[in-house]
Protein backbone atom coordinates (compact mmCIF):
# COMPACT_ATOMS: atom_id res chain seq x y z
CA UNK A 1 0.00 0.00 0.00
CA UNK A 2 2.93 2.12 1.03
CA UNK A 3 4.29 1.57 -2.42
CA UNK A 4 1.33 2.05 -4.56
CA UNK A 5 0.90 5.86 -2.47
CA UNK A 6 4.71 6.99 -3.07
CA UNK A 7 3.92 6.33 -6.53
CA UNK A 8 0.50 8.10 -6.85
CA UNK A 9 2.87 10.95 -4.95
CA UNK A 10 5.48 10.97 -7.92
CA UNK A 11 3.04 11.59 -9.97
CA UNK A 12 1.67 14.45 -8.86
CA UNK A 13 4.89 16.10 -8.72
CA UNK A 14 5.40 15.25 -12.29
CA UNK A 15 1.78 16.64 -12.72
CA UNK A 16 3.08 19.53 -14.57
CA UNK A 17 5.27 17.05 -17.22
CA UNK A 18 1.72 15.38 -17.58
CA UNK A 19 0.16 18.69 -18.78
CA UNK A 20 2.90 19.50 -21.24
CA UNK A 21 2.55 16.41 -22.34
CA UNK A 22 -1.14 16.44 -23.23
CA UNK A 23 -0.55 20.41 -24.58
CA UNK A 24 1.99 19.36 -26.34
CA UNK A 25 0.36 16.34 -28.21
CA UNK A 26 -2.79 18.42 -29.33
CA UNK A 27 -0.75 20.97 -30.62
CA UNK A 28 1.91 18.37 -32.59
CA UNK A 29 -2.09 16.98 -34.32
CA UNK A 30 -2.51 20.28 -35.59
CA UNK A 31 1.23 22.05 -36.14
CA UNK A 32 1.50 23.51 -39.51
CA UNK A 33 -2.14 23.83 -40.30
CA UNK A 34 -3.70 27.00 -41.26
CA UNK A 35 -6.88 26.61 -38.76
CA UNK A 36 -5.06 24.74 -35.64
CA UNK A 37 -6.72 23.95 -32.63
CA UNK A 38 -9.83 24.98 -34.71
CA UNK A 39 -9.96 21.71 -36.06
CA UNK A 40 -10.72 20.22 -32.94
CA UNK A 41 -14.55 21.51 -33.53
CA UNK A 42 -14.39 21.98 -37.25
CA UNK A 43 -13.07 18.00 -37.49
CA UNK A 44 -15.93 16.52 -35.57
CA UNK A 45 -18.39 19.05 -37.18
CA UNK A 46 -17.48 17.86 -40.42
CA UNK A 47 -18.01 14.41 -40.11
CA UNK A 48 -21.62 15.26 -38.21
CA UNK A 49 -22.75 16.95 -41.09
CA UNK A 50 -21.24 13.77 -43.23
CA UNK A 51 -22.92 11.11 -40.86
CA UNK A 52 -26.32 13.56 -40.61
CA UNK A 53 -26.68 13.56 -44.82
CA UNK A 54 -25.73 9.87 -44.87
CA UNK A 55 -28.40 8.72 -42.15
CA UNK A 56 -30.52 11.92 -42.35
CA UNK A 57 -31.50 12.19 -45.38
CA UNK A 58 -30.21 9.54 -47.76
CA UNK A 59 -30.81 6.94 -45.61
CA UNK A 60 -32.73 7.55 -42.60
CA UNK A 61 -32.32 4.16 -40.86
CA UNK A 62 -34.69 1.98 -39.12
CA UNK A 63 -38.16 3.32 -38.71
CA UNK A 64 -37.92 3.15 -34.77
CA UNK A 65 -34.94 5.04 -34.59
CA UNK A 66 -35.96 8.41 -35.82
CA UNK A 67 -33.11 11.33 -36.12
CA UNK A 68 -31.13 7.83 -36.64
CA UNK A 69 -27.85 10.25 -37.51
CA UNK A 70 -27.74 11.58 -33.53
CA UNK A 71 -28.15 7.64 -32.67
CA UNK A 72 -25.22 7.38 -34.59
CA UNK A 73 -23.33 10.22 -33.52
CA UNK A 74 -23.70 9.49 -29.76
CA UNK A 75 -21.89 5.77 -30.16
CA UNK A 76 -19.80 7.35 -32.73
CA UNK A 77 -18.28 10.17 -30.54
CA UNK A 78 -16.56 7.74 -27.84
CA UNK A 79 -15.81 5.28 -30.42
CA UNK A 80 -13.29 7.92 -31.60
CA UNK A 81 -11.69 8.86 -28.56
CA UNK A 82 -11.82 5.06 -27.41
CA UNK A 83 -9.72 4.25 -31.01
CA UNK A 84 -7.48 7.07 -30.84
CA UNK A 85 -6.43 6.75 -27.15
CA UNK A 86 -5.61 3.18 -27.48
CA UNK A 87 -4.05 3.36 -30.56
CA UNK A 88 -2.16 6.32 -29.75
CA UNK A 89 -1.05 4.73 -26.50
CA UNK A 90 0.22 1.97 -27.76
CA UNK A 91 2.96 3.84 -29.31
CA UNK A 92 3.11 6.01 -26.48
CA UNK A 93 6.37 4.46 -24.82
CA UNK A 94 8.25 3.71 -28.07
CA UNK A 95 7.18 6.95 -29.37
CA UNK A 96 8.95 8.72 -26.86
CA UNK A 97 12.29 6.36 -26.76
CA UNK A 98 14.53 9.54 -26.48
CA UNK A 99 12.89 10.88 -23.44
CA UNK A 100 12.97 7.54 -21.92
CA UNK A 101 16.60 6.40 -22.49
CA UNK A 102 17.77 10.56 -21.11
CA UNK A 103 15.47 11.24 -18.49
CA UNK A 104 13.84 10.03 -15.47
CA UNK A 105 9.97 10.61 -14.86
CA UNK A 106 7.03 8.22 -14.02
CA UNK A 107 7.02 5.99 -17.52
CA UNK A 108 3.04 5.31 -17.06
CA UNK A 109 2.54 9.33 -17.55
CA UNK A 110 2.94 8.45 -21.53
CA UNK A 111 -0.15 6.33 -22.37
CA UNK A 112 -1.63 8.87 -19.54
CA UNK A 113 -1.09 11.75 -21.62
CA UNK A 114 -2.40 9.93 -24.80
CA UNK A 115 -5.71 9.15 -23.56
CA UNK A 116 -6.17 12.97 -21.51
CA UNK A 117 -5.14 14.84 -24.84
CA UNK A 118 -7.82 12.64 -27.21
CA UNK A 119 -10.40 13.08 -24.42
CA UNK A 120 -9.97 16.91 -24.85
CA UNK A 121 -11.01 16.39 -28.42
CA UNK A 122 -14.12 14.53 -27.07
CA UNK A 123 -14.87 17.22 -24.74
CA UNK A 124 -14.74 19.51 -27.64
CA UNK A 125 -16.90 17.74 -29.93
CA UNK A 126 -19.29 17.41 -27.37
CA UNK A 127 -21.20 20.73 -28.07
CA UNK A 128 -21.39 19.55 -31.67
CA UNK A 129 -23.37 16.87 -31.06
CA UNK A 130 -25.43 18.94 -28.88
CA UNK A 131 -25.35 21.19 -32.14
CA UNK A 132 -26.33 18.58 -34.55
CA UNK A 133 -28.96 17.36 -31.94
CA UNK A 134 -30.41 20.92 -32.30
CA UNK A 135 -30.29 21.03 -36.16
CA UNK A 136 -32.16 17.81 -36.49
CA UNK A 137 -35.04 18.22 -33.84
CA UNK A 138 -33.74 15.94 -31.76
CA UNK A 139 -34.90 16.59 -28.17
CA UNK A 140 -32.05 17.11 -25.33
CA UNK A 141 -32.59 15.83 -22.22
CA UNK A 142 -31.17 15.84 -18.82
CA UNK A 143 -29.15 12.84 -18.69
CA UNK A 144 -26.28 14.71 -20.81
CA UNK A 145 -25.36 16.33 -17.63
CA UNK A 146 -24.63 12.06 -16.71
CA UNK A 147 -21.99 11.59 -19.50
CA UNK A 148 -19.34 12.61 -17.49
CA UNK A 149 -19.25 9.69 -15.21
CA UNK A 150 -19.84 7.92 -18.54
CA UNK A 151 -16.14 9.49 -19.89
CA UNK A 152 -14.57 8.72 -16.52
CA UNK A 153 -15.34 5.07 -17.00
CA UNK A 154 -14.02 5.36 -20.27
CA UNK A 155 -10.68 7.27 -19.40
CA UNK A 156 -10.25 4.88 -16.94
CA UNK A 157 -10.53 1.59 -19.24
CA UNK A 158 -8.52 3.49 -21.44
CA UNK A 159 -5.58 4.03 -19.30
CA UNK A 160 -5.74 0.24 -18.34
CA UNK A 161 -5.57 -0.92 -21.69
CA UNK A 162 -2.83 1.53 -22.90
CA UNK A 163 -0.74 0.79 -20.13
CA UNK A 164 -0.65 -2.92 -20.85
CA UNK A 165 -0.56 -2.34 -25.04
CA UNK A 166 2.52 0.42 -25.04
CA UNK A 167 4.14 -1.98 -22.03
CA UNK A 168 3.97 -5.16 -24.75
CA UNK A 169 4.66 -3.25 -27.79
CA UNK A 170 8.16 -1.98 -26.19
CA UNK A 171 9.02 -5.84 -26.57
CA UNK A 172 6.89 -6.92 -29.54
CA UNK A 173 6.98 -4.14 -32.37
CA UNK A 174 3.72 -5.70 -34.14
CA UNK A 175 1.54 -5.29 -31.45
CA UNK A 176 0.88 -2.00 -33.05
CA UNK A 177 0.04 -3.48 -36.40
CA UNK A 178 -1.84 -5.79 -34.26
CA UNK A 179 -3.88 -3.47 -32.83
CA UNK A 180 -5.20 -1.25 -35.34
CA UNK A 181 -6.59 -4.48 -37.16
CA UNK A 182 -8.21 -5.45 -33.63
CA UNK A 183 -9.36 -1.94 -33.91
CA UNK A 184 -11.30 -2.46 -37.35
CA UNK A 185 -12.75 -5.56 -36.27
CA UNK A 186 -14.07 -3.96 -32.66
CA UNK A 187 -15.38 -1.19 -34.63
CA UNK A 188 -18.10 -3.54 -36.03
CA UNK A 189 -18.81 -5.14 -33.03
CA UNK A 190 -19.69 -2.09 -31.03
CA UNK A 191 -23.26 -1.16 -31.54
CA UNK A 192 -22.94 2.28 -33.22
CA UNK A 193 -25.12 1.71 -36.42
CA UNK A 194 -27.33 -0.43 -34.73
CA UNK A 195 -29.57 -0.75 -31.42
CA UNK A 196 -27.76 -3.27 -29.44
CA UNK A 197 -31.01 -4.44 -28.04
CA UNK A 198 -32.41 -5.48 -31.37
CA UNK A 199 -29.55 -7.86 -32.04
CA UNK A 200 -31.18 -11.40 -32.84
CA UNK A 201 -30.07 -14.96 -30.35
CA UNK A 202 -27.56 -16.91 -32.32
CA UNK A 203 -27.96 -20.76 -32.62
CA UNK A 204 -25.27 -23.08 -32.37
CA UNK A 205 -25.38 -26.66 -32.58
CA UNK A 206 -28.82 -26.23 -30.81
CA UNK A 207 -28.11 -24.09 -28.14
CA UNK A 208 -29.47 -20.25 -28.46
CA UNK A 209 -26.68 -17.66 -27.50
CA UNK A 210 -27.87 -14.22 -26.96
CA UNK A 211 -25.23 -12.57 -28.72
CA UNK A 212 -26.27 -8.97 -27.32
CA UNK A 213 -25.07 -10.30 -23.66
CA UNK A 214 -21.87 -11.67 -24.84
CA UNK A 215 -20.73 -8.34 -26.99
CA UNK A 216 -21.33 -6.36 -23.74
CA UNK A 217 -18.56 -9.28 -21.67
CA UNK A 218 -16.15 -9.65 -24.82
CA UNK A 219 -16.30 -6.04 -25.62
CA UNK A 220 -16.45 -2.93 -22.95
CA UNK A 221 -16.61 -0.70 -25.13
CA UNK A 222 -20.35 -1.88 -26.60
CA UNK A 223 -21.13 -1.62 -22.72
CA UNK A 224 -20.35 1.95 -22.66
CA UNK A 225 -21.46 2.84 -25.96
CA UNK A 226 -25.05 1.23 -24.92
CA UNK A 227 -24.77 3.63 -22.03
CA UNK A 228 -23.78 6.79 -23.85
CA UNK A 229 -26.66 6.00 -26.29
CA UNK A 230 -29.31 6.08 -23.90
CA UNK A 231 -28.12 9.02 -22.00
CA UNK A 232 -27.65 11.03 -25.04
CA UNK A 233 -29.98 9.70 -27.49
CA UNK A 234 -32.79 8.04 -25.59
CA UNK A 235 -32.64 10.21 -22.36
CA UNK A 236 -33.02 7.43 -19.97
CA UNK A 237 -30.58 5.98 -17.38
CA UNK A 238 -29.00 2.59 -17.60
CA UNK A 239 -29.87 -0.01 -15.09
CA UNK A 240 -27.17 0.53 -11.67
CA UNK A 241 -26.24 -2.86 -12.30
CA UNK A 242 -25.05 -2.27 -15.61
CA UNK A 243 -23.13 1.00 -14.35
CA UNK A 244 -21.23 -1.37 -11.55
CA UNK A 245 -20.61 -4.23 -13.92
CA UNK A 246 -18.79 -1.65 -16.40
CA UNK A 247 -16.66 0.68 -14.16
CA UNK A 248 -15.97 -2.65 -12.07
CA UNK A 249 -14.46 -4.15 -15.05
CA UNK A 250 -12.58 -1.03 -16.16
CA UNK A 251 -11.10 -0.58 -12.76
CA UNK A 252 -10.05 -4.58 -12.64
CA UNK A 253 -8.70 -3.62 -16.30
CA UNK A 254 -6.43 -0.44 -15.11
CA UNK A 255 -5.18 -2.26 -11.69
CA UNK A 256 -3.57 -4.98 -14.00
CA UNK A 257 -2.45 -3.03 -16.45
CA UNK A 258 -0.91 -0.23 -13.94
CA UNK A 259 0.76 -3.72 -12.31
CA UNK A 260 1.81 -4.77 -15.93
CA UNK A 261 3.31 -2.01 -16.92
CA UNK A 262 5.14 -0.97 -13.77
CA UNK A 263 6.54 -4.49 -13.83
CA UNK A 264 8.24 -3.71 -16.68
CA UNK A 265 9.23 -0.48 -16.63
CA UNK A 266 12.55 -1.12 -15.61
CA UNK A 267 13.55 -2.53 -19.09
CA UNK A 268 11.90 0.22 -21.28
CA UNK A 269 15.51 1.80 -21.48
CA UNK A 270 17.26 -1.34 -22.23
CA UNK A 271 14.56 -2.55 -25.12
CA UNK A 272 14.33 0.98 -26.91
Amino acid sequence: MEGLYSELTELWQYRHLLRMLVVRDVKTRYKNSIFGIAWSFLQPLGMMIVLTFAFGIINKGPSNLPHFNVFILAGWLSWTFFSAAIVGGTGSVVGNSALVKKVYFPRIILPISIVLSNLVNYVLALPMFILVALVSGHPLYWTLLIVPVALLIQVVLSIGLSFFLSAINVFYRDTQFIIDLVMLALFFLTPIFYDIRTAQPWHLMGQSIDVALWLRRLNPMASLVNIYQDLMYYGTLTTMDFWIRTAITSIIILILGYLFFQHYSDRFGEEL
